[in-house]
């Protein structure tokens, strides 16, 4: 497996044997097919970071987030949000497929 990109709380890895993604969560890596990598896309950009500074509207500052038809669960706070958007958007952007021109590393 190769290394696509890697932010403070995950790694994105692309296999050179079979046509899957693999993300390291830190306590759990997650197989992906293009297809669910699209979907977990969807999600991620899906998610309102401004939510996050509103107590109104989450009160706790966490994001469950679900994967492969409901295989995975995840509870991510602010921070680890900020990153998985990163990872996503980066990792889109080095495949080639990516609306954004510009690649940001932090």
């Amino acid at each position: 497996m190769s290394i696509l990109f890697q932010s403070k709380f995950y790694t994105l890895y692309q296999s050179n044997s079979d046509r899957y993604f693999y993300i390291d969560f830190g306590q759990k890596v997650v197989k992906l097919s293009f297809c669910q990598l699209l979907a977990l896309r969807q999600k991620v950009n899906a998610i309102s970071i401004e939510s996050h500074f509103d107590a109104d509207l989450n009160k706790h500052g966490f994001e469950v987030l679900m994967l492969c038809n409901k295989e995975h669960l995840f509870l991510l706070n602010t921070f680890e949000v900020l990153d998985l958007k990163s990872l996503v958007s980066n990792g889109f952007a080095l495949l080639g497929i990516s609306s954004e021109s510009t690649l940001s590393y932090t």
